[in-house]
């Protein structure tokens, strides 16, 4: 542990308050933070902070400044500190823990009274992005205020502190949530006014303050703080303490880490990751999804081998930490029609048992810039703010999904950005500042690219074919991705992130299509008796001719089947079953077809 475990950014402020009357703290404001007081090391709020480093400098009271508590004072502990608040009682007229609310006309007044006040007194005026409802449309009130506070800044001179007659001033500090919470005038081109960043703990705060809390677990071992602070990664401090006392509450001793940092971000105590039956599911998946998923075998298994790494927790195993990474990624490539969004559905309700689980989003609705404020939620300030984005909300109300990105090649190049951060931290802030967490999420793109490209007029030319060898079309697919990311994007660091989890979709072959037809009818056949309650057959002739129309061209792959089957055999099914309109219980078989061009009609028997 360091010898002094002060943040960087309060060191900061009391090295330049020679120089600087005002300092504006930003950004992880609301976190605690490790300070030793009388000689023990602990957690605390950022008020209590400033008020023991500030005293270190001759500061001896801190006057805090509160929508909800008025003025009240903290004063240094012995005969200086008491010294100083009385004399800033004499100074803030009565205000001084009142708990009286205080007008921005007195306020501004108070502001200028500590900066000029012979003892030493800070002012921290929390919350300070509340005092003005728009700071693009100050009101009158709220203007003069600022320009006060501006000219008080420039005016106000240092005083002699400490034994060593160095002269500092009686700062006042701002404390909000974002820099733009203020008028951006106010700390423009004025060289009295520190503008200060708190930024969230990195690993070293992170792994102090584990072993700070871990001291609450009985029993826990010396790895104990190294293991929570990995876990914790994007953690505040003081989530981290909230995570120990969750902990404390359920019992669970250090081995509990991970799932107690799970609970707490995603407000879950069950997850479908640890049930024992998904191993069973897994283990059977190759049979059922395959079924499903008709001629797609290779594709298939590599799926399940990335499903069952994450199953096992061991997606990012080869990092030297532990990962919140999505629990599975996948990018399925291939012509259209193949299985690829079928697949994903499957992914959905073998994992979770509910092929509801599954959200697919049309990359293509995506292709302009501003269309991402839809995924994340739109900036402050903009229309739709308050709503935030259909992919945080979905994600935090349901955090156990697969959710697929269809098309991603047809969206912008800004929005794919958004992935970036996604794929690495598991997580992404939306407009609101609301954190949402992808750990827990399968994560599915899915691309054409490399199937079609642009011919020499302009027109669409296709570049593999049914009958095309497979290792033929995983090469140019994987190419024709490769350059797209690295050539046409300019992020290769994206594709980084898919590494080798690019599943490659071989067309629908004449086997395939057979099994996909025959499915397909059946299903045709179910739904006409689920419907109307008729018993409804095709003759093996009608059978024959039927797949033989529907297999003519597999370019379109199984989409294409049924889409002929529409075409070929349900219209014409429809147009008949109105004419003859059978009783419920009938039983009725397509005898035949007679096609003339595009016209179908069916005969029964």
């Amino acid at each position: 542990m360091s010898d002094d475990p002060t943040p960087a950014f309060a060191r900061e402020i009391t090295a330049t308050l020679a120089v600087h009357s005002d300092f504006v703290l930003h950004g992880n404001v609301h976190d605690v933070f490790r300070q030793v007081h009388q000689g023990a090391e602990m957690l605390v709020d950022l008020v209590r902070l400033l008020s023991g480093v500030l005293a270190d400098r001759g500061i001896d009271c801190l006057v805090v400044v509160s929508p909800v508590h008025g003025l009240r004072s903290l004063p240094a502990p012995g005969d200086a500190g008491a010294a100083a608040r009385d004399a800033a009682a004499g100074l803030l007229q009565g205000d001084l823990d009142s708990g009286r609310a205080v007008s921005l006309e007195r306020l501004a007044e108070h502001m200028t009274t500590v900066g000029q006040a012979a003892s030493g007194t800070a002012l921290v005026i929390e919350d300070a992005g509340r005092l003005a409802v728009d700071v693009q449309h100050l009101d009158p009130a709220e203007h003069a205020f600022f320009v006060r506070a501006s000219r008080r800044s420039r005016d106000v001179s240092p005083k002699s502190r400490g034994t060593a007659g160095a002269s500092i001033h009686n700062p006042v500090v701002w404390v909000v949530e974002h820099e733009r919470d203020l008028p951006a005038w106010l700390t423009a081109d004025n060289e009295r006014i520190r503008t200060v960043a708190i930024p969230r703990p990195d690993y070293g705060e992170r792994e102090a303050t584990a072993r700070l809390l871990a001291r609450s677990l009985p029993g826990a071992p010396p790895d104990a703080a190294a293991r929570f602070a990995e876990h914790a990664e994007g953690l505040a401090l003081a989530e981290m303490r909230e995570v120990v006392r969750l902990m404390l509450d359920r019992g669970l001793d250090d081995a509990g880490i991970p799932d107690a940092v799970r609970t707490y971000r995603l407000g879950v105590l069950d997850s479908p990751w640890r049930r024992g039956y998904l191993r069973d599911r897994l283990a059977d998946g190759e049979k059922n999804v395959s079924a499903r998923v008709v001629g797609q075998d290779a594709a298939v298994t590599k799926t399940l081998d990335i499903l069952k790494r994450a199953a096992l927790g061991l997606s990012g195993a080869q990092a030297s930490s532990a990962s919140s990474r999505p629990r599975g990624v996948l990018f399925f490539a291939g012509p259209t029609g193949v299985g690829k969004t079928e697949l994903a559905k499957s992914v959905a309700a073998l994992v979770f048992g509910d092929e509801s689980a599954y959200l697919r989003f049309d990359m293509s609705e995506f292709s302009s810039e501003h269309a991402g404020d839809r995924l994340i939620g739109a900036p402050p300030g903009y229309v739709g703010y308050e709503a935030g984005g259909e992919l945080t909300n979905a994600l935090r109300q349901q955090p156990f999904r697969v959710v697929l990105f269809d098309e991603i090649e047809k969206a912008h190049a800004r929005i794919l950005d958004k992935f970036l951060q996604i794929l690495e931290d598991g997580r992404l802030t939306d407009g609101r500042g609301t954190t949402t967490y992808f750990s827990e999420a399968v994560l599915i793109f899915t691309s054409n690219l490399g199937t079609i490209e642009e011919g020499p007029a302009g027109e669409r030319v296709p570049t593999v074919q049914p009958g095309t060898p497979f290792p033929e079309v995983e090469r140019r697919l994987r190419s024709a991705i490769e350059k797209h990311f690295t050539v046409g994007l300019g992020r290769p660091e994206l594709l980084n992130r898919f590494g080798d989890n690019i599943v490659v979709f071989d067309f629908i072959g004449p086997d395939a299509a057979g099994a996909i037809f025959t499915a397909q009818l059946a299903n045709i056949l179910r739904r006409v008796d689920e419907e109307h309650g008729v018993d409804l057959a095709v003759s093996p002739a009608v059978e024959t001719r039927l797949r033989e129309w529907c297999t003519a061209d597999l370019s379109r792959g199984g989409r294409g089947i049924g889409m002929a089957l529409e075409s070929l055999f349900i219209n014409p099914l429809a147009r008949a079953l109105f004419e003859r309109a059978p009783a419920r219980g009938d039983a009725v078989t397509v005898d035949a077809l007679h096609r003339d061009g595009s016209t179908v009609e069916v005969e029964f028997r």
